[in-house]
């Protein structure tokens, strides 16, 4: 999105203003073009208007500020670098006044400057805080000051310290005595300009939507050759050629030729607009060009036509438009050097390229002091060729904006005949008749048939058709009405030459005509029918609840992209058939990726440069052709697709690399800080199975090539897997750049998952009665896994075990060789009462016994 300021003392130029300002911006925004702020210069804040606080400047006292004119100038007795300037704002006055600014000298008269009187507020110039301060008399170095010639910093007009050094110069017919505010008081909108609404981002543009809107008659300036013949007979022809190498790149191309200029300031009423619109002058022939550009909205380049005919050997040079070659170079105004390719437009002469087209001219061709005669640029260029050259060489300005968003061919030769009159009036040039236009192929007349029934449909209410012919009229369509065989109205809309925006045919002019008429009068209705019953989204609401989880337990979520390379899920999942992608963004975006987890992993492998604890996890998409022996089994959760979509599989992948963190308060300067490792994955998985509610859990060992052998565990609910997890293996972890780090990973089946958590759960009310805690270590065969451990342990405690938690693990020479011990911290609780030692104590032999008769366990301390 681009912004355009629109100084209302230029805009009226163009457009009688019929509406206060507040309305003004109310109607503006209403119908697309949305005003981002305002700046109120000098005067009063209109009704109504809103300021924001840090755009607010001084108001010009019609009573303190003027107008005024220097006598003379002499030197300050006392200071080498002071002037005394005596000034005049009307007759009858005179005053003298203490000033540094470096742009008045000693015996200086006759410049016209602005003058503030005691008692003005302006903003302190000698403050680093932008902040307002009321002129007061006082000495300064020894002499009396109670008036001051102010500077654009003071007067509130620019915010650069650059612009206090040096005082405000006004032109030579600036009416001495007048208020400052009659004079160079304006309030300036900032609108926020849409793509499809690029023909605003000139002053011209918005005129015609004032215009729309107030049903006021636009104002067009009158080019040079409305105005009187030329000066100078000299016909451009044989002076200039231009050629186009591609129409599509560039489908026209206009030149004049603007001979004996003499290179200097602008007037001052132009550098005015240009400052108020956000431009700084730099002189008459670039001020002219950037006036008809924020004018007309077509940018304009002007080169020195005798640096031009010395690069062609003395003949009539001829300008080419075409792609560089390859290894050309081009220095730019810029002093840079740029290294060009052919997807770069430029402006070109025999010799070679002399401009980047719509972007930047080049530095042996610019316009200096020196230069007498001119070669006006006026073009229309492809935007999607000067989007990708400045892009590509990072030169965003206000021409490559414009030329980004498009511009019609047809506003070329206005603009070319608007600026070369202007530097025939401010730079003293002669202008050669005619202009070199290569136009090889004219853009046809757009017509679009729209039906007022049709409008009347889009719209859903009915608009006067009086109403809306009179809104594409003021817009500048063309309208001829034509009776179609039912008899209904149908006319022939021509699209005004200077849109390019209407693409979509009736349903853009109906959009013309409804923001026009305005949609604060959209009438408000209510559906015919009543809502449709709310359903939630299931799969939706379950990605989020485990996400709050996983979340809680300390992980980060990532989104990544589902578009990869074979190479890099290798390592995973072997050698695969992948969904392939016919037309890749990227040579590392070919195929839809089957394994979330490589995705993460490589998010892993990057964040690790910056953190020693990365704990990460996404919910995403896998996915498989159809038939794919990889593919999930057909009885599996997956969305529904059509048979020629690929398979969707939703994936929980988890990736977690850190070392264990600390346990009390006195271990922060432990310095042997050991890695997480598979039980601390376990808890997290044991975590979203206990908040999701899963029944039956169970784990048992994985056999997967890119996990740890023994470090690995599957988790199965009821009688269904739904995922792995455990360390990875060193070796799949060196491919993805991990190093020698333990590295923990899961991923799990997330359809799968949600098939199997219970929709309803009951709650188990908190006890009122004290548990009771006993300890169990028991011997068992090494192959016994600890889970059907707890299983024959919650058998024989019935209800009154209340938990059952293992909190050691030992294998050692106390114990017979191929065993293992494993201690258990067992809770005793009834709901009604508090438990006995007998009953406590039989229960607690009945584990006992369960586990001697069907593990075959031994008890430790009871041998």
């Amino acid at each position: 999105m681009n912004r355009m300021r629109i100084p209302l003392s230029w805009l009226r130029d163009y457009i009688d203003i019929s509406l206060p300002p507040a309305q003004l911006i109310e109607r503006l925004t209403l119908a697309g073009l949305e005003v981002a702020s305002t700046r109120v210069l000098g005067l009063p804040v209109p009704e109504g208007v809103r300021v924001k606080a840090e755009e607010r400047g001084p108001v010009w006292d019609r009573d303190k500020i003027f107008v005024a004119q220097v006598l003379g100038t002499e030197k300050h007795p006392n200071a080498d670098k002071l002037k005394l300037p005596t000034v005049t704002w009307g007759p009858g006055t005179e005053k003298q006044l203490v000033t540094g600014a470096p742009n008045i000298n000693v015996g200086d008269k006759g410049q016209k400057v602005v003058l503030a009187l005691s008692g003005s507020v302006l903003f302190d110039g000698h403050s680093e805080e932008r902040k307002l301060a009321e002129l007061k008399p006082t000495k300064i170095r020894g002499l009396p000051s109670d008036a001051m010639v102010c500077s654009l910093l003071e007067l509130g007009i620019s915010d650069s310290k650059e612009d206090h050094t040096g005082i405000i110069i006004l032109e030579d017919d600036a009416p001495v005595g007048t208020p400052l505010a009659d004079f160079m008081g304006d309030i300036v909108i900032e609108v926020d300009v849409l793509p499809n609404m690029a023909r605003c981002l000139s002053m011209i543009g918005v005129a015609r939507e004032v215009a729309a809107i107030t049903g006021q008659q636009l104002r067009l300036p009158l080019a040079s050759r409305e105005r009187h013949l030329p000066d100078n007979p000299d016909p451009i022809a044989g002076q200039v050629s231009v050629q186009i190498e591609d129409s599509k790149l560039s489908a026209r191309y206009a030149a004049a030729l603007i001979k004996n200029i003499t290179v200097g300031p602008a007037p001052g009423w132009m550098q005015r607009r240009l400052l108020y619109a956000g431009m700084r002058p730099i002189n008459n022939i670039v001020d002219i060009t950037n006036f008809v550009m924020l004018e007309w909205g077509q940018p304009l380049h002007a080169f020195d036509y005798d640096v031009l005919v010395q690069r062609a050997g003395g003949k009539a040079p001829t300008i080419i438009v075409r792609p560089a070659r390859e290894g050309e170079v081009l220095v730019t105004l810029d002093k840079q050097e740029r290294k060009l390719s052919a997807e770069h437009l430029v402006i070109a002469d025999t010799k070679g390229p002399i401009a980047l087209a719509g972007v930047m001219g080049g530095l042996e061709t610019e316009v200096t002091e020196k230069t007498k005669n001119i070669l006006l640029e006026s073009a229309s260029f492809d935007f999607v060729s000067i989007r990708k050259t400045f892009r590509h060489f990072d030169l965003p300005s206000e021409a490559s904006a414009r030329f980004s968003r498009g511009i019609h061919p047809e506003t070329v030769k206005p603009a070319a005949e608007r600026a070369s009159d202007l530097m025939r009036q401010y730079a003293g040039g002669s202008v050669c008749q005619g202009l070199v236009d290569c136009y090889p192929v004219p853009r046809p007349a757009q017509v679009v048939d729209l039906d007022l029934g049709q409008m009347d449909r889009l719209l859903g209410f009915k608009i006067d058709p009086v109403e809306a012919i009179r809104i594409l009229r003021a817009l500048e369509y063309e309208v001829e009405l034509v009776a179609n065989a039912s008899g209904s109205s149908t006319y022939k809309v021509t699209v005004p030459t200077h849109r390019l925006d209407v693409q979509e045919g009736p349903a853009d002019l109906v959009e013309d005509i409804v923001r026009i008429y305005g949609y604060d009068r959209v009438p408000t209705t209510l559906l015919a029918e009543p809502l449709p019953k709310q359903q939630a989204n299931e799969p939706i609401q379950f990605e989020e609840r485990v996400r709050d989880v996983l979340v809680d337990c300390g992980l980060q979520e990532v989104i990544c992209y589902a578009l990869t390379v074979p190479a890099k899920e290798t390592p995973l999942v072997g050698n695969r058939d992948y969904v392939t992608l016919k037309n890749p963004v990227s040579s590392e975006r070919v195929v839809m990726r089957q394994s979330v987890l490589a995705s993460v992993l490589e998010i892993a492998e990057s964040n690790l440069h910056n953190a020693d604890d990365v704990r990460l996890f996404e919910i995403g998409i896998a996915y498989f052709s159809h038939g794919s022996p990889h593919a999930p089994r057909e009885d599996s959760v997956t969305r529904a697709v059509a048979p020629t979509l690929p398979c969707e599989q939703r994936r929980l992948a988890m990736v977690m690399i850190a070392n264990r963190g600390q346990e009390f308060w006195n271990d922060a300067g432990a310095k042997d800080k050991q890695p997480l490792d598979f039980f601390e994955l376990k808890g997290v998985i044991e975590a979203l199975a206990d908040d999701l509610h899963l029944k039956n859990t169970k784990y048992q060992p994985a056999n997967l090539a890119h996990l740890h052998p023994g470090k690995s565990a599957t988790l199965i609910v009821g009688d269904r897997p739904v995922g792995d997890f455990g360390v990875l293996h060193p070796k799949v972890a060196q491919a993805y750049g991990l190093g020698e780090r333990t590295v923990l990973v899961a991923e799990l089946d997330v359809d799968a998952l949600q098939a199997v958590t219970p929709i309803r759960f009951s709650y188990t009310p908190v006890a009122r009665f004290p548990a009771a805690l006993r300890d169990i270590a028991v011997v068992v065969d090494e192959a016994i896994p600890a889970d059907q451990i707890e299983a024959e342990i919650r058998k024989a405690g019935g209800d009154l075990l209340s938990g059952v938690r293992l909190f050691d693990l030992y294998r050692g020479n106390q114990i017979p060789p191929g065993t293992k011990s494993l201690a258990y911290a067992l809770s005793y609780q009834a709901p009604d009462r508090t438990l006995a030692d007998k009953e406590i104590d039989k229960a607690h032999k009945k584990i006992e016994d369960r586990l001697k008769n069907v593990l075959k366990a031994t008890i430790r301390g009871k041998e």
